[in-house]
């Protein structure tokens, strides 16, 4: 072909014209895609093959203009072609391209102004502004049903009739369920709003119900309803013997699925239909059990008292029938708890052991026996790597599950996966929306990363769920210390709990000395540490006799100062022989050392600390030992030594703030070094308040 002819032919061949209607129909395509596909809930893959498929049929489409043409006579090579008596071309191609080119703009700007501000999931749970977000039609919550019983000791059974309900329908991966602890707050008999209901829990549709329980016989009327629009999705009554009731509760989450489309795998389906005890009264001891739990949660804090309880409720429940997996699973969990928070013993270490062979024993592989197994190997043993194995096969059985996702995002922090951390707890509050504590463990995420902004905003979300809470209270103002170095939010805090509920007060004890302390008032130092007793106490880190030292030092007391530190090393000292693989105490006798002014025996013991839990090993405690060896360096003279770790702890998630380092009186002596300056101005917000600019 003569090449001057080249541009010409082109033209003859209607190459231009075909390039043209493939880019306008092309894009057609795609607006159609990126519009429609979200509707059927096609993953965003399909929409990124629809488009790679659509520009590698562009050459293609170009090469077989070149090579054919369309004729009266039907499709021919186009040298063929040429000898041919030329039509008047057609104009249909034109209005192709316009229509197409008319569709392709409609869709788009439909897309710009219809599409939801969040389109993913996970974007919509990362935001804690309460961002509007798109609410899956396959999202439901449980409400608490009503007892009709005549006798008011049912409301047990009438509870573990919609706990199991919303349990079964947890492990069905293709619904969005809310957990036990959020919908139990609407308990309460006052009439209720179920379109306010859904939007704070941010679920499409909820579930209530009502129980009566009369001798051998159990009524139970439950109802679905769309809360977007207030329609009656479904109901049934079902009245039959007692001794069926599990059966009603596997009925009721299987025509709930189906009523929302869910999809169920076999194994979901068989985990629905199974019944978690033939033994009623071994069911209730277990519910009460479980509720001692939720108090907890509820209070924010664990009860020694209370768990001790639970053990002999769960026990007492066991015994009668020894096939009862939950029952064991939470016994392995109290005992679990009771272990890292107040007995530190093998004995206690041994009993969880125990309750999580049996369960192992009973069904290895249910998604509560791996919960179970990844608790204890977090709790027991600090044991990351297995835990957060057994973790995930847990949250492959229970996709519902918060607690899963919570456990998931404390081992992440460990482990230094930040953003996995994040992701996991924002996960843990979607699915728990109104539990506070999933919400505090976030904002800690937070203030370890130095996101301050993102730590107010969780904080200020858990003080709209619970405005008198102490703790939401003080942990909203610590951001504002930490960021900026500015204690007035937290001593407004502590005066107004301390003057409107002063036995609450003694939860913030410990922020009472600290923000004392770097206020550098020995006055209100001294005290906080007079309100150090009874329930206060067992809360607290450090010995007393640690605090004292400190408010010692604030009044320049040497005699004082030398009589509490040597009093703490005595307690410290049996610490660390009764807990010899824990770093902490080893740390903090170290920490004592130094005030002490035996400078080799706290760097060696701070060094040994730092050994016993590297940042490899624990990302979280790690820091907090190599704190303390910086402190230790610092009160025993090894000036250089402590700004070299300043300085990586300056780098690091978990390191000290801005607030601490210009607030703790134990940096003084660094302050005129130009090196600790640089440190300082490094964490420092480039103006004052930046943390909460949007």
């Amino acid at each position: 072909m003569n090449p001057r002819n080249f541009f010409a032919e082109l033209k003859r061949r209607h190459v231009y014209k075909v390039a043209v209607a493939y880019a306008v129909v092309g894009w057609l395509l795609i607006q159609v895609a990126t519009q429609v596909f979200p509707f059927f809930e096609i993953p965003n893959w399909g929409v990124r093959l629809i488009v790679l498929i659509i520009i590698a049929g562009f050459p293609i489409a170009l090469v077989l203009a070149w090579a054919f043409e369309l004729t009266p006579e039907g499709i021919q090579r186009s040298e063929s072609a040429e000898g041919k008596v030329q039509h008047s071309p057609s104009r249909t191609w034109i209005y192709v391209v316009l229509v197409a080119g008319v569709l392709s703009v409609a869709l788009f700007f439909l897309g710009r102004f219809t599409a939801p501000v969040t389109r993913e999931r996970g974007e919509s749970a990362a935001s804690t502004q309460g961002t509007p977000t798109e609410i899956s039609s396959k999202s439901i919550a449980v409400l608490p049903f009503e007892n009709l019983s005549a006798n008011q000791e049912n409301a047990f059974f009438t509870d573990g009739v919609q706990d199991e309900i919303l349990t079964d329908l947890a492990k069905v991966a293709d619904l969005k369920v809310i957990s036990r602890t959020s919908v139990m707050q609407y308990k309460a008999a006052a009439p209720r709003n179920l379109s306010e209901i859904a939007q704070a829990l941010k679920v499409a549709n909820v579930l209530e119900g009502s129980v009566q329980r009369s001798a051998n016989r159990v009524r139970v009327s439950a109802q679905l309803i769309d809360a977007r629009t207030d329609t009656h999705i479904w109901a049934e009554n079902y009245d039959r013997d007692l001794s069926d009731v599990f059966a009603i509760q596997s009925e009721i989450a299987q025509a709930i699925a189906d009523q929302l489309q869910a999809k169920l795998s076999p194994k979901e389906k068989a985990a629905i239909d199974k019944r978690p005890t033939n033994d009623l009264t071994a069911y209730d001891l277990y519910l009460k059990a479980e509720q001692l739990r939720d108090e907890d949660i509820a209070n924010q804090s664990y009860v020694r008292n209370g768990i001790l309880e639970a053990i002999r409720l769960l026990n007492e429940a066991v015994a009668r029938d020894p096939h009862f997996l939950l029952a064991y699973c939470l016994l392995a969990h109290a005992h679990d708890a009771l272990y890292a928070n107040f007995e530190q013993t093998d004995e206690r270490l041994a009993l969880a052991e125990a309750s999580v062979k049996a369960a192992v024993k009973l069904q290895p592989d249910a998604g509560e026996t791996h919960l179970a197994k990844g608790r204890h190997y977090y709790l027991g043993y600090l044991d990351y790597g297995r835990a957060r194995e057994e973790l995930l096969q847990a949250q492959r059985a229970l996709p519902n599950n918060a607690e899963v996702s919570e456990f998931l995002g404390r081992i992440d922090r460990r482990q230094g996966r930040w953003d996995d951390a994040v992701r996991n707890m924002v996960r843990a509050v979607e699915l728990d929306p109104l539990n506070v504590l999933p919400l505090e463990n976030l904002g800690e995420v937070y203030i370890n990363l130095r996101h301050y902004r993102e730590a107010a905003q969780v904080y200020d979300r858990a003080l709209v769920l619970h405005p008198a809470s102490p703790s939401a209270r003080i942990l909203r103002a610590s951001v504002d210390f930490h960021a900026t170095a500015n204690l007035a939010p937290a001593r407004a805090v502590l005066n107004a709990v301390e003057k409107d509920d002063p036995k609450a007060a003694a939860e913030l004890v410990e922020g009472a000395f600290i923000v004392a302390l770097w206020e550098r008032d020995p006055v209100a130092a001294e005290r906080a540490v007079a309100e150090m007793s009874g329930e206060a106490r067992e809360n607290l880190l450090f010995p007393t006799a640690f605090y004292e030292g400190r408010v010692a030092l604030l009044r320049h007391d040497a005699a004082a100062k030398r009589a509490a530190f040597l009093a703490a090393r005595a307690q410290m000292e049996r610490l660390v022989l009764a807990q010899p693989k824990n770093s902490e105490p080893l740390g903090i006798l170290a920490w004592v050392d130094a005030f002490l002014g035996d400078k080799d025996k706290a760097i060696q013991k701070a060094r040994a600390a730092c050994a016993m839990t590297p940042l490899s090993k624990d990302a979280v405690e790690g820091a907090q030992r190599k704190t303390i060896l910086a402190r230790v360096y610092t009160l025993t003279g090894e000036r250089q030594l402590a700004l070299e770790e300043l300085t990586t702890l300056s780098k690091l998630p978990g390191g000290p703030s801005y607030g601490e380092l210009m607030l703790d009186p134990e940096w003084d002596s660094l302050r005129s070094d130009p090196e600790f300056q640089k440190i300082v101005a490094s964490l420092a917000p480039k103006r004052k308040e930046e943390y909460l600019k949007k």
